[in-house]
């Protein structure tokens, strides 16, 4: 185990996970920061001699239903996924580490800088604020210049006139990690800020489709409703749950838990399998409810889960950290999905309760709805 706070130890680890000169790491953080990031309880950060050979990195992942997950990686894919993104991207370049290094995407912007061989500049992701953005920013010294970030920590930086600035001398600025609010990314692009929305997980080596475009050899085909990829960058399966990965990896196609459409090789992502609920006899989709919520002003970090209802059986419920009449809510979602997609509650709290990572922690709003 390599304890995330120590990037210089995480950036030995992988490099010789990378090579073959060392053994396979498992990148851990056990406290929590400003963003909600923290290490799954409940899961070891040990790993032993059961790892198979081609595994080089571990990435523990409790996921957005609470279920603790670890994600074997081969060297192999984590380059892929390196190579892939410097494509895209037009060419390697020097990255600023401001996400947690336990995190796939923490641990992608250190393999591209091994990759790459530039020169890392890193940040401490506890207490993420625009000032110290600015701060580790002003250390890059290469022309070309990333940086990859969760929605969370973009919305504090375009609050922020120097940040702004400081964003815009990146070549590009890549957002993942969860959906990113349609207001959040018009404002950033309208700012004049190079985004590109990502999309993956840590079963793909972190984020494989860009702007809803697969790169490298990442395909991208659409089962049921169900999102599916494959290509060099896919996972060796979860180390010692051969039920699982028997269940997600099939014929080399890793099956996701995401909902979406491909049109023109354009994937979009509509939502969760798990997130359709029958209300009134109705079927209601959870995202598509959170994002009709999201358009309403004080309600673009607001999430959506479901709870029973008396008459309707179920019913989405809306959390957020801002009071807005429900009628005001119900009226809205009702207008443009339907009376059975109206939310029958809300539940304010302090803030939004986040996952590792920063997603939103669904299965402890869930309990609140339910009180």
């Amino acid at each position: 185990m390599v304890d995330a706070h120590d990037v210089d130890a995480v950036i030995a680890g992988l490099r010789d996970a990378l090579t073959a000169d060392g053994p396979a790491i498992l990148v851990a953080l056990g406290i929590s920061t400003s963003l909600g990031i923290s290490t799954s309880p409940g899961i070891s950060t040990s790993l032993d001699h059961r790892v198979p050979q081609r595994v080089a990195v571990v990435v523990e992942t409790s996921g957005s239903t609470g279920h603790p997950k670890r994600v074997a990686l081969s060297a192999d894919a984590l380059l892929a996924s390196a190579a892939a993104s410097d494509a895209q991207l037009g060419g390697p370049g020097q990255w600023l580490l401001a996400l947690p290094a336990h995190y796939i995407a923490g641990i992608n912007v250190i393999v591209r800088s091994l990759a790459a061989g530039t020169e890392l500049v890193a940040m401490d992701p506890a207490n993420f604020t625009a000032e110290r953005f600015v701060a580790a920013a002003s250390e890059l010294r290469d022309r070309v210049r990333y940086t990859s970030l969760v929605p969370v920590q973009l919305g504090r930086l375009i609050d922020d006139d120097a940040a702004i600035e400081v964003l815009r001398r990146f070549d590009r600025v890549l957002v993942g990690g969860q959906a990113l609010p349609v207001e959040l990314a018009a404002r950033a692009l309208e700012l004049g800020i190079n985004l590109t929305r990502t999309y993956g997980s840590s079963e793909t080596s972190g984020g494989c489709v860009y702007d809803g475009v697969p790169i490298g050899d990442t395909r991208v085909r659409i089962v049921d409703g169900r999102v599916e990829l494959s290509g060099s960058v896919l996972a060796e399966g979860y180390l010692d749950d051969e039920r699982r990965t028997a269940f997600a990896f099939r014929d080399g196609w890793y099956r996701t838990d995401d909902t979406g459409t491909l049109v023109d090789g354009v994937l979009t992502v509509t939502g969760r399998l798990d997130d359709l609920i029958i209300s009134g006899g109705v079927k209601v989709s959870l995202a598509e409810v959170q994002t009709a919520v999201r358009l309403i002003p004080g309600l673009a970090e607001a999430v959506v889960v479901s709870a029973p209802h008396p008459e309707w059986g179920e019913a989405p419920v809306v959390v957020s950290a801002v009071q807005v009449d429900l009628d005001v809510i119900r009226d809205a979602v009702g207008r443009t999905l339907g009376r059975a997609a109206a939310p029958a509650q809300i539940v304010l709290v302090d803030s939004i309760p986040l996952l590792p990572g920063g997603k939103p922690d669904r299965v402890t709003m869930t309990a609140l709805a339910l009180r």
